[in-house]
């Protein structure tokens, strides 16, 4: 198992059918030190690799060529793009794991949704579990799932495609965002797996647009923001 699968991410994503990752055009590093690395991750690749040769190339394996010690300790699906978080040695793996697993990682994403959002802000409470018969889809389950929120706020009710929206996940459930936004009866747009997909989408239009924590060895503050690419 390469070093950067040594962590509580180490199985990876179940594999997505006809896999083909965007083209290795460099990495966009947006901070890098002797503890952890700062990433962009572009739609379409694999945060980590999924099983077999033919699912190999991923953000982290990119990644790995250059900083030979970086560990994943958190990820985005496939079909997200934006700002992923890699600790540099097991050390500094175990101390952001924590950091994820405690809630001290502030997330947010930038998503449009279908149809209009007529409620300005709220909080989506709706447990979730695996849809095992339709893996990878999860599904709200309230007798069986796990507790699942997600914050969200109309940024723009004005785009042609839909709401956009500022959604923060105050848990971390696989496809949670996704699910949620569906449950709501606004899935976000470009959503093969939980909506239609409208003629002409290319991708799924959520980005990890913001990142903040304090650094785990000096407690500076460090704050990244991404653009949405849409």
């Amino acid at each position: 198992m390469p070093p950067y699968l040594s962590g509580p991410d180490a199985s990876g994503p179940p594999p997505p059918e006809d896999y083909a990752p965007p083209p290795d055009t460099g990495l966009h590093v947006v901070f890098a030190d002797g503890d952890l690395v700062v990433v962009e991750k572009p739609a379409g690749l694999l945060a980590v690799p999924g099983r077999g040769p033919a699912l190999a190339d991923c953000l982290a394996r990119r990644l790995a060529a250059r900083y030979s010690d970086i560990r994943v300790v958190h990820r985005l699906d496939q079909a997200t793009s934006g700002l992923m978080i890699f600790a540099r040695g097991a050390a500094m793996e175990r101390a952001l794991s924590v950091a994820f697993q405690t809630r001290q990682v502030d997330k947010t994403y930038e998503a449009i949704v279908l149809g209009r959002v007529a409620t300005l802000s709220g909080e989506i409470d709706l447990p979730l579990a695996p849809d095992w018969p339709n893996r990878p889809r999860q599904r709200v389950d309230p007798e069986h799932g796990k507790a699942a929120q997600t914050r969200y706020a109309v940024i723009d009710n004005e785009d042609p495609r839909g709401s956009r929206l500022r959604l923060e996940p105050l848990t971390g459930r696989t496809h949670q965002l996704r699910v949620h936004l569906a449950a709501l009866g606004h899935p976000i747009v470009g959503d093969r797996l939980y909506a239609p997909c409208p003629a002409g989408t290319p991708r799924l239009l959520l980005h990890a647009n913001r990142l903040g924590l304090a650094h785990p060895r000096s407690g500076a503050l460090l704050s990244f923001v991404s653009s949405a690419p849409f």
